[in-house]
């Protein structure tokens, strides 16, 4: 008997404890993590800022070397230069030097071409006086042909010299000017990436590397903690996720600190954090937890993360 009475006591304990702990929910201080990662396996030439140090957006944060990336950036603005003087040889047509020299040899080949055909006709009234041989008039013959085959290609020279580019070429340079373009814009931006700047204000919190370190594509090179003051990330029952909403005040007790501060329901979760709700009991269902963020005042910011912190959950 006496052993059954202790044992009622000791549930009647538990209970009155499990009954109290429910008046709030509990978790810790955080702040949002902003994490760089190096985008090429260079080395680290500056370290600009140290650590536990405020930041601002656009400050450097790591200096990666940059030697061989200024130089593949040269290489494309060099094929950048020269497809773009090809375009412009096409678009701005011949050199009126080059379509003089055309139009002197048309001249040329048309001078030719009357002195070869009066020849010819020379020849031809001698053959058929029975002064020259018809050897004689062949030979003439072939002349006058090749000064009019001379004649037909000086003349097709300057007509495609006077007519400039073809449309075709001149859109195969355009597009291979546009596909240079882009190359320099790309090597440019890796060029910028080498500098890795704080994208948000905060406390810079971790430097993984030193100066002198290479570092592997990808690995973790700065943290920054952002936001002026911590935000509260607790569990709420199931019990009582109906009475939090997104926007709505709740007290936040914070060990060490009184009073408690008023802050925002920034967020709530939509999922239960532990067991799914298909997987226990009617009974059991009470214990699900889903997470939530309370956001601090500004009064808050000297806060450090990683404290405990309690959320009332009775308004």
């Amino acid at each position: 008997m006496r052993i059954l009475l202790v044992l009622l006591g000791c549930l009647t304990i538990l209970a009155g404890c499990e009954k109290s702990s429910t008046g709030q929910a509990l978790g810790i201080l955080e702040r949002d993590r902003i994490t760089f990662s190096a985008t090429a396996n260079e080395i680290i030439r500056e370290l600009p800022v140290k650590e536990g140090t405020h930041v601002t957006v656009g400050q450097i944060l790591v200096q990666l070397d940059n030697k061989n990336q200024l130089a593949v950036l040269a290489q494309a603005k060099a094929e950048y230069a020269k497809t773009n003087a090809q375009l412009l040889r096409l678009s701005n047509g011949e050199r009126p030097e080059d379509i003089a020299a055309a139009q002197a040899v048309l001249e040329q080949a048309d001078a030719s071409l009357i002195a070869n055909d009066k020849s010819y006709r020379r020849i031809n009234k001698l053959f058929q006086q029975g002064l020259a041989s018809s050897a004689e008039i062949e030979r003439q013959l072939a002349n006058k042909d090749i000064a009019i085959a001379a004649y037909h290609a000086a003349k097709e020279t300057l007509a495609k010299l006077t007519a400039g580019a073809r449309l075709e070429d001149i859109a195969a340079a355009q597009a291979a000017l546009a596909a240079t373009q882009a190359q320099v814009t790309l090597q440019q931006q890796k060029l910028d990436e080498l500098t890795i700047i704080a994208t948000r204000n905060g406390i810079l919190d971790s430097l993984p590397y030193n100066i002198g370190e290479r570092v592997p594509m990808g690995a973790l090179v700065a943290v920054i903690q952002t936001g002026l003051a911590p935000y509260a990330r607790v569990y709420i029952p199931a019990s009582s996720r109906l009475k939090f909403m997104i926007g709505q005040q709740a007290s936040v007790h914070v060990d060490g600190v009184d009073p408690p501060f008023q802050g925002i329901v920034r967020w709530i979760a939509t999922d239960p954090a532990f067991t799914p709700y298909y997987a226990l009991t009617e009974d059991e269902r009470s214990r699900l937890m889903y997470l939530a963020e309370i956001e601090l005042p500004d009064s808050a910011q000297y806060l450090p993360a990683g404290i405990p912190a309690q959320v009332d959950l009775t308004k």
